[in-house]
């Protein structure tokens, strides 16, 4: 029998500290809740003398500083282990068990290392929220937070299953933009290595054919002459300002975005952008209402569950509204007040929050607030590529067309005085 020290409130509200005998959290969990008690923590109590001695044994070995080490865990990768993690929890497996099981599964990499270290952690008196915190690469906060939150509640295998169908969706969101922004991005690739190479190797070649003739060019060729002189012969040559302006911008964009001041106006700037903007915009709305949600369904206080989803919304100017909506919170305001006020999100988002406040299904409510935004952002990401395929086809056609008539303007020019 192992010894458990719990926090629950009682009937009244009060909070009570004891300590309790079981064999299993689970089991210390049952016996609270038969008291009459709501456990809000329950964590086994380890003999300091065993636990001096684990950290003894563990000492001597070489280990990582938590949350370093070199790769990523993939979200795909991170959804399997929660799933799999929960089928096991809800089998009644031990976590340490569990979590052993699962990093033999794993292929060698940083996922499969911070298990390791889990386990360690774990052995050695912590809980899995505490472990997982202690690796932020692999486990963010809003991850962590919801394992604390299903370790309180003893329901740790539902917030698992919870937090995988989270993750799946989220996942499946990003997968769907990214998709859609492959096919223009290709062709605006190919479409300006051909130009490039016109440029550089077709226009030079006109260029000294009028030369030998002595003709006084038109305008639009002449342009065309200086523009290709520059690609080829500039220092430095244009084509390396083709090549590297990505990358220059990408750079730059992250730079900007390191300040927040830079993350606002960058976030607001794109905001105001037709259609970009509207998906941009669903698509916050859409993860913070289901982080939200997912976080106040697994039981989550409300001001530390706004907390999290501030940090991870992605946008600064919808984080900076969940700021304001924590603040009215704590000073006794409802969510949907200050959500109306801030002007950000869609009048019947804020409907469904205040119904969901009413009702006392807030969860419920923000989780088909996500789901009607995902929909919405799957239908304008369709719309975008529609409409980008005929402006890409028009630029393109005007710059074809401009090199063909900058090119043929002094030929046919030529070919009349010829004929004279």
């Amino acid at each position: 029998m192992a010894l458990f020290k719990y926090e629950a409130l009682n009937s009244s509200g009060q909070e009570v500290k004891e300590e309790i005998e079981a064999p299993s959290k689970e089991e210390a969990v049952s016996k609270v809740r038969g008291l009459g008690y709501f456990p809000t923590k329950v964590v086994e109590k380890v003999d300091r003398k065993q636990a001096a001695i684990r950290k003894a044994a563990t000492s001597g070995k070489k280990r990582k500083a938590a949350g370093t080490g070199f790769g990523w865990v993939g979200t795909k990768q991170l959804c399997t282990f929660t799933r799999q993690l929960s089928t096991l929890q809800d089998a009644g497996l031990p976590i340490i068990r569990s979590i052993r099981i699962l990093e033999q599964q794993q292929k060698p990499g940083m996922l499969r290392s911070c298990l390791k270290q889990i386990t360690e952690d774990v052995e050695g008196g912590a809980t899995l929220s505490e472990a997982m915190a202690r690796h932020p690469n692999a486990f963010d906060r809003l991850y962590s937070n919801m394992v604390a939150a299903g370790e309180a509640g003893g329901v740790l295998d539902v917030i698992l299953q919870r937090l995988a169908d989270f993750l799946e969706k989220a996942q499946r969101l990003k997968r769907k933009i990214i998709g859609a922004m492959i096919y223009p991005c290709v062709v605006i690739s190919i479409a300006g290595g051909i130009v490039t190479f016109i440029m550089v190797q077709v226009v030079p070649s006109f260029d000294k054919i009028f030369e030998d003739f002595e003709a006084e060019l038109p305008g639009p060729t002449v342009f065309l002459i200086n523009v290709s002189s520059w690609f080829a012969k500039g220092r430095p040559p244009g084509w390396i300002f083709v090549v590297f302006s990505p990358i220059f911008f990408i750079v730059t964009y992250k730079l900007i975005r390191q300040a927040q001041i830079g993350r606002l106006i960058l976030d607001t700037v794109m905001l105001k952008i037709p259609v970009v903007g509207q998906i941009a915009g669903k698509s916050s709305v859409a993860r913070f209402t289901r982080t939200l949600g997912t976080l106040i369904s697994a039981g989550v206080p409300i001001l530390e569950a706004v907390n999290i989803t501030r940090e991870t919304t992605g946008n600064e100017v919808y984080s900076g509204m969940l700021v304001k909506v924590h603040d009215s919170i704590r000073e006794g305001d409802t969510f949907a007040n200050p959500l109306r006020v801030s002007k950000t999100v869609d009048p019947i988002v804020v409907n469904m929050v205040d119904v969901g406040e009413e009702t006392g299904e807030l969860d419920k409510m923000l989780m088909k607030v996500a789901d009607n935004y995902d929909e919405e952002v799957d239908t304008l990401v369709a719309s975008l590529v529609s409409l980008l395929e005929p402006i890409m086809v028009v630029a393109l056609g005007f710059i074809v067309g401009f090199i063909v008539i900058a090119l043929f303007l002094p030929l046919v020019t030529l070919i009349q005085s010829v004929m004279q």
